[in-house]
């Protein structure tokens, strides 16, 4: 869902979509490591949710996307803008009052209460009956696949076992909005990978709002409806993680969400409503972007796995050049080339690996070839 289409003229979703969180022009400013100066960490960030909608806020680490998800918590507070949860203006409302539930990337568990009395301590705050607390543990733990843990001791559980607990105490008392800090970052690759379709199961049956930080675009693509690329205390990009991994608005966007081969090159000439680019040295076509002159310096991007790779023939056709593979990295169900074209740049290629086909040697001559579309050029 992209959020040009999720609104009307007015600014509010279109049809009978609702937001579910609001974060208009948030500007955040810390004070710097000198006397009187300032880190801008939010520049006017504005986050518009959909009720039921997971939403992954992606970056690097120090782009801002914490810092948001802590004022949307109510734990920070914005320099300039506002916060609305369900159309209520939370600005003043102190973190206990909002209707959020935040999980960070540790569980942060009681570790003196057993797994039953850490997922009811919420409700029990809340002065919720005894039975009704025990039917709503019950539903949480067979929820996070964790029956029969009641009496367990939390410092007992493996760390995946811990995180579904401290996401079961999260959503216990049915929070509108349930904010993700990297939950799932101190787990191992297999377990993470587990977790990630965990989530998006968890997230499927409650249908609650979640808006998640990562700064793991795997974690992003695989769960979220629709991604947010931070940069800089900046929203970059946004769409879903198809849109986004097909056609990344900026450069930094086509290398944070997947891989890309980035060069920079010369435009030399419009040619036939596309660019003729100075490869250093080759020439290769692709499709005018508008707004760009011959003789400029642009960026491009081509996808490795839109590289194809062939045994060395005579070059014929647009974007077809000769090199060399300089290494081979084997990785299960994919190939990784490193080639060095002849008289350009060193590239990288991915394929699906065939067991009918043998794999090319380092050292061998080869040609790679790639489709003008598959060319996307940026000027930054």
């Amino acid at each position: 869902m992209h959020l040009a289409s999720l609104e009307s003229e007015t600014g509010q979703p279109s049809g009978a979509l609702r937001w579910a969180v609001q974060a208009e022009a948030i500007t955040k400013r810390f004070a710097g490591s000198t006397r009187g100066s300032e880190v801008l960490a939010l520049d006017r960030v504005t986050l518009r949710v959909v009720d039921g909608e997971f939403v992954a806020l992606l970056g690097p680490s120090g782009c801002g996307k914490t810092t948001l998800l802590r004022i949307l918590a109510g734990q920070e507070v914005a320099s300039e803008g506002q916060v609305f949860v369900g159309g209520q203006e939370m600005t003043g409302v102190p973190p206990e009052k909002r209707p959020v539930n935040m999980v960070f990337q540790t569980p942060a568990l009681f570790p003196h209460l057993t797994v039953f009395q850490n997922i009811a301590f919420g409700p029990r705050m809340a002065g919720v009956p005894a039975a009704d607390i025990a039917r709503r543990v019950g539903d949480m733990l067979a929820l996070v696949r964790l029956e029969g843990f009641e009496q367990r001791r939390v410092t007992q559980l493996s760390g995946g076992q811990a995180q579904r607990v401290a996401l079961a105490r999260a959503l216990i008392n049915q929070p509108s909005v349930l904010l993700l800090d990297e939950p799932l970052s101190a787990l191992d690759l297999k377990l993470r990978k587990a977790m990630q379709l965990e989530l998006k199961s968890i997230h499927r049956s409650l249908g609650t709002t979640f808006v998640y930080v990562t700064h793991d675009q795997e974690e992003a693509i695989t769960m979220a409806d629709r991604i947010l690329i931070m940069d800089r205390g900046r929203i970059v990009q946004e769409g879903t993680p198809i849109d986004i991994y097909q056609r990344p608005s900026t450069v930094f966007a086509s290398q944070f969400v997947g891989e890309s081969n980035v060069l920079n090159v010369r435009v030399v000439r419009r040619d036939d409503g596309g660019l003729i680019l100075d490869l250093g040295g080759l020439k290769a076509r692709a499709l005018d972007p508008g707004a760009v002159q011959a003789g400029q310096s642009v960026w491009v991007a081509i996808r490795p796995e839109k590289i194809a790779l062939r045994a060395l023939s005579e070059p014929g056709r647009s974007n077809q050049f000769p090199g060399e593979v300089i290494d081979v990295i084997f990785l299960g169900p994919l190939v990784r080339y490193e080639v060095q074209l002849i008289g350009g740049p060193r590239v990288a290629v991915l394929e699906s690996f065939r067991e009918e086909r043998s794999l090319f040697a380092a050292g061998a001559p080869v040609q790679v070839s790639w489709s003008t579309e598959h060319c996307l050029v940026f000027v930054e």
